[in-house]
């Protein structure tokens, strides 16, 4: 779909200078395509995995499975890089381009302002994905723990931090490809069922979700420019958020059968009181 789009506007281009009349891709029907949806390695998919080979296209570590990578990876150079993606849920690009001037350690923030990609074989530095990606992301205690062990190891050799976080031997920016190949290493090291590096992001928003935040908050996290992308997406990633909403509709209904029948018993009862007490009027008047 995106090659046909690509191709569709290049032709566009080719009719404005007039090297054709039309465009011959403006014909083609494609059949829409489907997006991969994420699942979760439970322990069963880890057996089926390791047994037969078969990966789903997308998959998400549960949170037991995220501790253990981070375990794994604590003293790694690039070790606060992939804990800020697991809890922010950044992008790559993003995670690579932070600056030591987007931190606020002492506010608890970061600024997410621009991006690093690998273009042409040359990592470079550039806007954003989209409007909403520029954001300003609370820091959680674990992250600030992390980042400020990073801060004292550079000022063993400068003053005080400037440029990137993650840096190459030369000071630039870490290649986006090379943190996501030196991730793989590291998941088949630690024993962990395989994800991209991306599907650490979507770990992090599912965990946000399992952990009780709010759906807004989640896509503000995510730098989402729609909440239907993040509901979509994530709200049944994890099996426990589909466990809770079956818990809570069976608990209203358990409720209001409570009720219910509270209310039968109480009916029950008046009724009963009223019979005992008309018998008792029936008999006084007898007496007489």
């Amino acid at each position: 779909m995106k090659i046909r789009g690509t191709l569709h506007a290049a032709l566009n281009g080719a009719i404005r200078v007039g090297l054709i009349e039309r465009n011959p891709a403006h014909l083609v029907e494609l059949p829409s395509g489907r997006r991969p949806r994420a699942v979760v390695w439970t322990d069963a998919r880890v057996a089926h995995w390791r047994a037969t080979g078969e990966r789903p296209p997308v998959a998400v570590w549960t949170a037991r499975q995220t501790a253990k990578f981070l375990a794994h990876v604590r003293g790694h150079p690039m070790y606060a890089l992939y804990l800020a993606v697991a809890l922010l849920g950044l992008r790559r690009g993003e995670a690579t381009g932070l600056r030591w001037c987007d931190l606020d350690l002492d506010g608890e923030v970061v600024q997410i302002s621009h991006q690093v990609q690998d273009r042409n074989g040359h990592t470079v530095v550039c806007p954003p994905k989209t409007e909403s990606s520029v954001r300003t992301l609370a820091l959680d205690h674990v992250l600030i723990a992390a980042l400020r062990t990073l801060q004292a190891e550079r000022r063993d050799h400068v003053t005080e931090p400037i440029g990137f976080l993650f840096t190459n031997r030369h000071g630039g920016p870490l290649s986006p490809g090379y943190v996501s190949h030196t991730f793989t290493r590291l998941v088949a090291e630690a024993g962990l069922p395989p994800i991209r590096l991306h599907d650490l992001r979507h770990g992090a928003a599912s965990l946000s979700l399992a952990a009780g935040n709010d759906l807004k908050v989640v896509q503000a996290m995510l730098g989402h420019s729609s909440i239907v992308l993040t509901a979509d997406t994530y709200t049944s990633v994890l099996p426990c958020l589909a466990h809770s909403a079956a818990e809570a509709t069976a608990e209203l209904v358990l409720e209001a059968a409570r009720k219910a029948a509270t209310s039968l018993r109480g009916q029950t009862g008046k009724k009963g009181a009223r019979r005992r007490k008309g018998g008792r009027s029936r008999g006084k008047k007898a007496k007489k």
